[in-house]
């Protein structure tokens, strides 16, 4: 039942503020599963979906194992709560092709789950084959973050949401159209009246599709698994020696060792990742300096050197904040799948994460904007390799997805 406190009864706000009817784990396929059945979706099959009162209650989120210790910085916008029916009426627009010019392209041409939420290619590819001019940053975990795109253009990711379908390069086609093909499509009208309680327009197009990204969460990671034991390992590090007697002695944490223990021996690290891990938090590597917390990433700009000794190099962050410390700063990409979102930076010029390793270990490309945190470093041909297979062990599951089950 939905709890409201009133200002007309307690004197303490202007509106009423709503609690969540349901709480939910983000990684529930059922949040993106699509709306039950087979094929392009009916009339029928909608209202009936939409009758379910279920489906309009406000969510509570929690983030899956890992991930959760960031939940800190969950950002959900209080003018968009998340619904299922609202999830699932930003999951048909993402995947919906006739959202652009030709109807050849979608939001997941450039964010696929294939390639975690990015694309393998190394700049976006719009309507008619034309190019981008930066690398298709992930759409995975933007539940932690606020502004969006390399260079931090879009404050939400309801306005970076709508910002590509009238990219002329991108999807090609203005918001009037997109509204008008949706008010004329009876099933995508049906259900902008029922969640927004209004007739489709592009700022409520923005807030469906962001709610559906905002469900895309990766899952725990042989990383995840393996960090809690090894802290464990640490601070009973006495009582391992001889297990029968810790088992005797302390029940509770000993059952607590084999837990984590299984967990981890199921989701395994490799010893190379292992070092790779311990290397990766070290001064040695500096790597934690930028890729930091539970999504290994600060969420702040920074220059590389990255591009920079183009004729004209592509100036990032600057063009945004017009601050000479900006220029050829890009935002920090969380590294949670990072091994399915090559090619790398922002320009996509590294292919694979040997050769990000190799950019970083020779302290970028020299510039007078260079960030303070690079720096040459001395890294053994085994510390590369091992940095590569941590990196690899952020690997974690992605939520099913039904990518058909459009309005017809």
């Amino acid at each position: 039942m939905k709890l409201w406190i009133r200002s007309v009864l307690l004197g303490l706000c202007a509106f009423p503020v709503a609690y969540a009817d349901e709480n939910v784990k983000l990684g529930d396929a059922s949040l993106t599963s699509g709306i039950p059945g087979n094929g392009a979706l009916d009339v029928v099959a909608i209202r009936e979906y939409l009758s379910n009162p279920a489906n309009h209650d406000t969510l509570s989120v929690e983030l899956p194992e890992g991930l959760s210790a960031g939940k800190g910085a969950i950002y959900i916008p209080e003018n968009n709560p998340l619904t299922r029916a609202k999830i699932e009426l930003g999951r048909q627009l993402y995947f919906d092709k006739r959202l652009s010019k030709d109807a050849t392209v979608s939001c997941a041409d450039c964010h696929h789950p294939a390639a975690g939420y990015g694309a393998n290619t190394q700049f976006g590819v719009g309507v008619k084959g034309q190019l981008g001019g930066r690398n298709s940053p992930t759409s995975m975990n933007r539940i932690l973050s606020k502004a969006q795109f390399w260079d931090g253009r879009a404050d939400s990711l309801e306005a970076q949401a709508v910002g590509p379908i009238a990219n002329p390069i991108e999807m090609g086609n203005t918001h009037d159209a997109v509204v008008k093909f949706l008010a004329a499509n009876d099933g995508y009208r049906l259900q902008f009246e029922k969640v927004f309680g209004a007739a489709p327009n592009i700022d409520n197009v923005g807030k469906a599709i962001a709610a559906f990204e905002r469900t895309i969460v990766t899952g725990s990671s042989p990383y995840d698994h393996y960090e809690p034991l090894r802290k464990f390992e640490e601070a009973f590090a006495e009582q391992l020696e001889d297990l029968e007697e810790f088992k005797e002695d302390d029940s509770a944490n000993y059952e607590k060792y084999v837990s984590l223990k299984k967990a981890s021996d199921e989701n395994p690290m490799s010893e190379s990742a292992k070092r790779g891990r311990d290397l990766f938090f070290s001064a040695k590597s500096n790597c934690s300096a930028c890729h930091v917390g539970a999504n290994f990433t600060d969420e702040l700009y920074h220059n590389l050197g990255v591009g920079m000794d183009a004729a004209k190099p592509d100036l990032g962050r600057y063009e945004q904040t017009k601050q000479e410390k900006d220029k050829g700063a890009f935002k920090t990409p969380t590294l949670r799948n990072i091994e399915h979102n090559g090619p790398y930076m922002h320009d996509g010029s590294q292919k694979t994460l040997e050769e990000v390793v190799e950019w970083y270990a020779k302290g970028g490309h020299a510039n007078p904007y260079l960030s303070d945190k690079i720096k040459k470093l001395d890294l053994t041909a085994q510390d590369k390799a091992d940095l590569v297979e941590f990196m690899k062990a952020l690997n974690g599951p992605l939520p099913a997805v039904n990518e058909g089950r459009l309005p017809q």
